[in-house]
């Protein structure tokens, strides 16, 4: 969804798509919409863009006008009063009506309807959905950022390599009260897991959406009121490293990259509001009251180079009441990431599918090779009996060379390894949680007796986005072409579209989706991925003009050249033809003039543009070294 959005649902922003039921009526409305728009002055929006769906066996359904109503609670709703907004109106518009009702404040819960008169006669309401508006001001915000900065045992920062293991973060607290309504507002970078009284919040994975930590940082928000219960509660949360404690460190030689971004270690900031039926109010935030450690299970975590997990070191009941934390640090207050605290509009990752393996052989003596018989994006689930202290690894790989093992050349320097060490002889089950993989084969080394493909599934992750197309012809080549297509393309939506899943790159390469994206549209949904990914784009813009080949900007590579920047202005167009909003031109059209003006000025001779550095950049097979 849009910005400071806040589902009544655990999603921050999530879609409502509530479909009509069938009744004895010709048009009905289904698939209610709120969407916002990200402000280009950084300051909260409380005017979502509403959108819905009419139905009618009829052939030639026309819209001639929409009444919708807005109002403070769904009991108003539902007695037909409009108290923030009733607008009635001669408009075929059926997508993208600005809400114009009574101002929007901060934590505002919106519940809304519509119903439409046709040429086939008139709907009756819609069924209700809703928004909420999230923190709109830096004085909404009592938490601060919390941490460690600093290096523990096992910790490695240097020219080869980039290790940390996962900071654990927990704090107890009383209720006074079982609450009417309790909502959570939490960022921890680079990627955390929430955890209340021993339960996950949300199925989101790899969260939040990754961006230029020092321009704008996203918060997720999750409405716990069923979790939170009177008297005694625990908050726990786990920090991974993802893009903000760098994979590699800065001034290591890669290829063109002229820069490494890092922005320093984990760091969280969490606010739990607690609103009770007598009117009072409990806000919990993130100081350095709270405990934490380094000393937990996730030893390592590098999205090039795997997870480390010795199931020896779990500490049961850390995310719970009544644990034990004497032995764990203070946690102490840090320095914020600089960027501005916004809501994330983009939905998060999530496993969007699991798939079971097809095949599994012995190349080597001790060593198995696992087929998932599709080249995939995401993590292995293993299931293993042993004893204490056995470590099996998983290294991940898409191609098998003509011996059966592993062809590793086309990974170049990343580690794609995932260790586990086991704790005890019973059976264990492990997935990672701050890394993925591409890949279709994975090498099982250390594993106790002879694994089977029913040890394993495939849990395939990208970010949550509708199907809304598909393809399929006479001929199995243009299918398996499509299929291919498919695969590539999701497997590359990582809350940014990548252009590869398995080496150590993994970069939003801005040319690689500048026609893709209109593509990838009559698949999939992408709306929100890509609009979100414009905002990327403008925030590598330095003051001169140039923008970064690469958004987020964790390679700054600025090569002043027209094919890939120009992806910037093709993905603004795409929204525009796909999907009918025009506002990401609008907010964009400064800095692309501000772009355009600058290749102008400083490369183009005779209306001719001089620079470029691409060109055929794809070089034939076998003509170098991978």
């Amino acid at each position: 969804m849009k910005r400071n959005c806040l589902s009544l649902f655990p999603l921050l922003c999530s879609i409502l798509l509530l479909s009509a039921c069938k009744n004895n009526t010709e048009v009905n409305i289904s698939n209610l919409r709120c969407e916002f728009l990200n402000n280009p002055s950084g300051m909260g929006i409380t005017n979502p863009r509403l959108s819905w769906e009419l139905n009618s066996d009829k052939r030639g359904l026309k819209q001639k006008s929409y009444h919708i109503l807005v109002a403070s609670s769904l009991e108003n709703l539902n007695a037909d009063n409009g108290d923030l907004w009733n607008s009635e109106k001669e408009s075929e518009t059926s997508i993208l009506v600005e809400y114009n009702g009574k101002p929007l404040k901060s934590r505002d819960v919106c519940f809304w309807k519509v119903k439409v008169k046709t040429n086939q006669g008139d709907s009756p309401w819609s069924k209700p959905a809703s928004w909420s508006i999230g923190l709109l001001n830096e004085t909404d915000w009592q938490a601060g950022w919390i941490g460690l900065d600093r290096m523990f045992k096992g910790d490695v920062f240097d020219r080869s390599n980039s290790r940390l293991a996962a900071r654990y973060f927990r704090k107890e607290f009383s209720a006074t009260q079982k609450p009417e309504k309790a909502t959570v507002f939490i960022s921890g970078l680079g990627l955390y897991k929430l955890f209340i009284n021993g339960q996950k919040i949300g199925n989101q994975e790899l969260s939040p959406t990754p961006t230029d930590y020092t321009k704008s940082v996203k918060y997720n928000t999750f409405d716990v009121t069923d979790i939170i219960q009177e008297g005694s509660n625990a908050i726990g949360t786990v920090l991974g490293n993802g893009r903000f404690f760098s994979m590699r460190p800065p001034g290591v030689p890669h290829g063109p990259v002229a820069e490494i971004k890092h922005f320093g270690y984990p760091k969280m900031i969490l606010q739990l509001e607690l609103d009770y039926p007598d009117g009072s109010k409990q806000v919990i935030t993130s100081d350095n009251s709270w405990k934490v450690t380094a000393e937990g299970p996730i030893r390592a975590n590098n999205e090039f180079d795997g997870e480390e997990y010795d199931a020896r070191k779990e500490m049961p009941g850390w995310d719970n009441t009544g644990f034990n934390d004497h032995a764990w640090l203070q946690a102490e207050t840090v320095q914020s990431p600089g960027g501005e605290l916004e809501a994330q509009l983009n939905p998060n990752i999530k496993i969007m599918e699991t798939i079971t393996p097809v095949n599994i052989s012995e190349p080597k003596k001790g060593t198995y090779i696992l087929d998932m018989g599709q080249n995939m994006v995401g993590w292995i689930r293993m299931k293993v009996k042993g004893k204490e202290g056995d470590k099996v690894s998983l290294r991940f790989a898409e191609v098998l060379k003509e011996d059966g093992t592993l062809y590793m050349d086309n990974i170049r320097g990343a580690l794609v390894t995932d260790i586990y060490t086991l704790k005890s002889s019973t059976e264990e089950h492990w997935e990672p949680s701050f890394v993925y993989h591409g890949f279709r084969y994975v090498e099982i080394t250390g594993f106790p007796g002879v694994p089977t493909v029913n040890d394993f599934e495939g849990k395939i992750v990208y970010d949550e986005m509708e199907i809304t197309g598909k393809f399929e012809t006479s001929d199995p080549t243009i299918n398996q072409i499509y299929k291919n297509a498919y695969w590539g393309i999701r497997g590359n939506y990582r809350g940014m579209p990548t252009d590869c899943p398995q080496r150590d790159e993994r970069m939003g390469w801005l040319g690689d989706r500048a026609v893709g994206s209109h593509g990838e549209s009559f698949v999939f949904d992408n709306y929100h991925l890509y609009v979100k990914w414009l905002d990327d784009i403008e925030q590598t813009q330095l003051e001169n003009g140039s923008l970064s080949d690469v958004a987020p900007a964790y390679w700054a590579f600025y090569g002043d050249n027209m094919t890939w920047p120009a992806a910037y202005l093709t993905i603004a167009n795409m929204i525009y033809e796909q999907y009918g909003d025009p506002e990401p031109i609008k907010k964009h059209y400064k800095s692309m003039k501000k772009w355009m003006s600058y290749m102008r000025k400083t490369y183009m001779k005779d209306h001719i543009m001089t620079k470029d550095i691409y060109g055929d950049w794809c070089m034939p097979a076998n003509s170098v070294s991978s």
